[in-house]
Formats: structure tokens, C-alpha cells, sequence
């Protein structure tokens, strides 16, 4: 496991973090499609916390894209980086998703975020810093909408409505399992909305969650309780 100092320079006041927000927002891809779903390795990240301590731990779990079985993975220890304010949540993890994917054997592929790209106040959660930071194709699956609204999809797997933020499409929720509720996929960096969707379709044959989220999520649960024991 890998132990993550925070950075030299990095973010301290949400007026600050709100800047970074504001220089990297500028550089988000959204025209590009991505890699076609199915194929390469995709990685999933998550976090977990220690908030007594100040430790978070972070998880990267590598899959192959076409049978979903886990090629690598690697985890990362560090001190919370940033204090809890919605909307600045990347501030907190970011160092030590960084640490994980750089801990991998090999590259990562499509990184699969357990939040939100473009659907965010800012139009710049984790999927779209992470991308931006790392040049590599990122997509958000978050568990709920945050503060945008949405019809409720039919209820047939793969069926989808638009996430909204007024009159603009941030996003999709996207029903993974018949008669379950959605999930809510935006896009990070480079991938377009329609493929982010048929990737978190191709990452679901079973659950409402993404394989690699569940894999990364179970995973960082493990490591943290090694880290605090």
C-alpha cells in the first residue's frame, strides 16, 4: 500500500479550491468517444474514510473490460487533504486516487468514478478533475442525483432519462436492472454521454452497481481497516 503525503501547494480554503475548479474546468474533453465499451481494461476508483484518525484510502481495481474479471489492483493511504464541503469533495481524495492508479502495473484504461463528471454545481467533480489531471478517459456513475432532476426512466434495464440542471442535459439516469432504480452517469473527459452510458450498461449484467465500483468499493474497505488496525 502506497502512503500519500498532500501535496506542496495544494488547495487549503474553498476559495482557493474553487480557482482550480474555475483554471482545469476550461480543459474538459467532451467530444471524444472514449474506448468502445467491451473492450481494453477499465479500472474502477473509490475512497473510504477514517474521520477520527483524518485517514482516507483509496482503491484502484483494474478489470478486463470483456469478461469483467480483475487483472490488478492497488490502494493508497494518506491524511485527508481538504475539509468536507459539498461540491469540493475531489480536494479530499484526489491525492490518493492519484497514488493507487500510479500504483498499478500497467495502464489503467477508462477510469470509472463512484460520482460525478460534469454533473456537478461547477460542472467539475472527480470523474472531470481526475480525467483533466491524468489525460485519460473518465466517466461518473453516482448512486444519486445530487441536486439536478430527472424523470423516472422506464423501467426495462438499459432505458434512460435525461439529468438536468434547468434546461441542460448533465448527465443520464440510466436504469442498469429491470425495475431497480437508476443510477446517474455524466461524463468525466473524453467520453461523450452516450458511450459513458453503454459502458456502465456493459459494466452491470447483474447489479445496479458497476462491477468496478463494487471491486474498488470492497477493496478500499479491506485496505482501510488494515491501515487503521
Amino acid at each position: 500500500m502506497t502512503t500519500v503525503r498532500i501535496p506542496a501547494g495544494w488547495p487549503a480554503t474553498e476559495e482557493e479550491a474553487r480557482a482550480v475548479q474555475d483554471e482545469l474546468r476550461g480543459r474538459v474533453i467532451l467530444d471524444e468517444p472514449g474506448p468502445p465499451p467491451g473492450t481494453g481494461r477499465v479500472t474502477g476508483v473509490d475512497v473510504a474514510y477514517d474521520d477520527e484518525r483524518d485517514v482516507v484510502v483509496a482503491a484502484a481495481v483494474v478489470l478486463d473490460a470483456a469478461t469483467l474479471d480483475v487483472v490488478a489492483e492497488a490502494t493508497a493511504v494518506g491524511e485527508v487533504s481538504f475539509p468536507y464541503v459539498p461540491g469540493l469533495l475531489a480536494f479530499r481524495e484526489i491525492p490518493t486516487v492519484l497514488a493507487a492508479l500510479d500504483a498499478l502495473p500497467g495502464p489503467p484504461g477508462l477510469i470509472v468514478c463512484d460520482g460525478y463528471g460534469v454533473a456537478h454545481p461547477r460542472r467539475f467533480g472527480l470523474a472531470s478533475h481526475l480525467g483533466v489531471l491524468t489525460g485519460l478517459p473518465t466517466i461518473g456513475v453516482a448512486k444519486n442525483p445530487f441536486t439536478f432532476s430527472y424523470d423516472d426512466p422506464g423501467a426495462p434495464r438499459g432505458s434512460a432519462a435525461p439529468l438536468l440542471a434547468g434546461a441542460d442535459e448533465v448527465g443520464r439516469a440510466l436504469r442498469t436492472q429491470s425495475g431497480v432504480k437508476p443510477v446517474f452517469v455524466s461524463v468525466g473527459h473524453r467520453v461523450d454521454l452516450d458511450h459513458a452510458c453503454a459502458h456502465t450498461l456493459a459494466l452491470t449484467p447483474k447489479y445496479r452497481i458497476p462491477e468496478t465500483t463494487r471491486r474498488a468499493d470492497s477493496l478500499c474497505r479491506r485496505a482501510l481497516k488494515e491501515a487503521t488496525a
